[in-house]
């Protein structure tokens, strides 16, 4: 079983492919441009990588097909959302939750790739009950 340490380790791992993207392409891109550069970093140092996959949406057994699709998986196990804005809007962070409720993964990043520092202001990550309930293995 997959434990709260390897899912930081992955965290810390993706962020640091974020900042990388960022220190040689810098702010001012569109949105599919870092995520494609990011991608392919991330299949590069190993990672197993699904871009612009759907979501699926059930309402009491009715399946909707609303073409929402995230950005980012990696390892199945955390979503990355990008952004190229001024600064985070709640609704960016409930876009980002809504997935990971509806996937039923443990964590998620929040990149902005507009920024000057993404690690000091251009990242968020978040964590829900499916991460809480993992063994720490620490």
């Amino acid at each position: 079983m997959i434990t709260q340490k390897e899912i930081n380790d992955l965290t810390y791992k993706i962020i640091g492919s974020a900042i990388e993207v960022h220190k040689e392409l810098g702010p001012g891109l569109l949105e599919s441009v870092y995520e494609k550069c990011l991608e392919h970093l991330l299949i590069e140092n190993g990672f197993i990588v699904s871009r612009q996959q759907s979501v699926p949406i059930n309402f009491r057994g009715l399946d909707l097909d609303c073409n929402l699709r995230l950005d980012l998986l990696v390892n199945d196990l955390v979503i990355i959302e990008l952004k190229t804005v001024d600064f985070f809007l709640p609704v960016h962070e409930a876009q980002l939750l809504t997935y990971l409720k509806l996937l039923k993964k443990p964590k998620g990043i929040l990149i902005n790739f507009n920024c000057t520092n993404i690690f000091k202001e251009g990242q968020k990550t978040f964590v829900t009950e499916y991460f809480k309930d993992l063994p720490k293995g620490y």
